[in-house]
């Protein structure tokens, strides 16, 4: 586990079991298969195209890349659904749909496009690329999961995770503090997308697969994940006040006893976060209401005979032009001010209007109005 503030300072961390037993830390040096926690990124990528938003209509059907046909946890398909829902229910499917969508039908440029998001976001670990991507099949650790989840708790910032807050010399003078020395943190995610993920991920948590990470004093954010065969099992959460990655597995690799995010990194994740916030100031969720975004504005996922199609919904656009009626009231209506200027002029009076004359002043008996 991790625990971490959305600046990336790092609060604690629990690279194990038992220290006396293994000295090897899990939490920064274990690559893991994220599993569905790395969805977001995909979620993410597909809000920035402009293409969709959290009640967009997305269909849950299957769906193939070449003789790759991935399913849903259970087998079964929800049909159409919003977005949201579709993310809140951890639908395989979609994912891969949108990795298409959002490389307008080429998927492996999605994918590209995705992985440049968890860049963005501080993942550095090096991929490969494969048509599973997109449901977290790519190991990471659970220090970059984390470090890469505060980007959504402070509002689309890259957090840096860092330990170290002040250094002083051996005569006790300070040379280092980080709030003023480190380098400032970079707006990564427009701050628009950010609040329609996090409006998503709270879902996640309300209604989805982590209800068990819910806390009753603040709105929780976050995403479960589990891959194949049981053999990693996560939950990445955030509050305003704090970032925490909750991962379980073997080191062997070996497969849990149908252990799944929603189940014991959830509750563990909820148990870290309840002890943490005892005694502190609740800060707020990061949700600020969407900046309108140019161009189509909703879009449809619909299966065709030749593959999958996104069926887009331009939103409405301004004239490029003015009509010719407009243009003529406008030209009249200057052409009085010329007029009274030159007025004005004549009879001796300041010719500017602007922030000049009072409505008394050009009202006036014996003044041009």
């Amino acid at each position: 586990a991790v625990v971490m503030e959305p600046n990336g300072a790092v609060r604690a961390i629990v690279g194990g079991r038992d220290y006396g037993a293994s000295q090897f830390n899990r939490a920064t040096e274990a690559l893991r298969q994220p599993g569905s926690s790395f969805k977001p990124f995909v979620y993410l990528t597909a809000l920035m195209t402009g293409k969709f938003t959290p009640k967009t209509i997305v269909t849950d059907s299957p769906v193939c890349i070449g003789n790759w046909c991935p399913r849903n946890f259970g087998g079964s398909y929800a049909g159409s659904l919003p977005l949201a829902n579709a993310l809140a229910r951890s639908l395989n499917t979609v994912a891969v749909k949108l990795s298409i969508a959002i490389g307008d039908g080429n998927p492996k440029l999605g994918r590209a496009k995705i992985v440049d998001t968890a860049r963005k976001m501080g993942v550095t670990t090096p991929w490969e690329d494969s048509v599973s991507l997109p449901i977290g099949d790519r190991s990471v650790t659970v220090m970059e999961m984390a470090g890469a989840y505060c980007t959504f708790a402070n509002g689309g910032k890259r957090a840096k995770p860092f330990a170290t807050v002040e250094i002083h010399n051996s005569k006790g003078d300070l040379i280092y503090r980080h709030d003023r020395d480190a380098p400032p943190m970079e707006q990564a995610i427009p701050a628009n997308f950010i609040a329609d993920m996090n409006f998503m991920l709270n879902k996640v948590v309300e209604e989805g697969t982590a209800r068990r990470a819910q806390l009753p004093y603040t709105k929780v954010g976050g995403k479960t994940g589990t891959t194949n065969a049981f053999r990693d099992a996560w939950f990445d959460g955030f509050t305003g006040n704090f970032v925490g990655s909750v991962w379980y597995g073997n080191d062997d690799n070996a497969p849990m006893e149908n252990m799944t995010g929603g189940t014991l990194p959830a509750q563990t994740w909820h148990d870290i976060m309840d002890y943490a916030h005892q005694g502190i100031e609740i800060k707020p969720f990061f949700a600020a209401p969407p900046m309108p975004v140019p161009g189509p504005n909703l879009a449809e996922i619909r299966p065709t005979a030749a593959g999958t199609k996104v069926v887009e919904l331009a939103a409405p656009q301004r004239p490029a032009t003015l009509s010719r009626q407009s243009v003529e009231v406008i030209g009249g209506i200057e052409q009085l001010f010329r007029t009274a200027q030159s007025k004005r002029t004549q009879a001796g009076l300041p010719v500017s209007l602007a922030g000049g004359a009072s409505v008394q002043e050009m009202g006036a008996p014996g003044r041009v109005q």
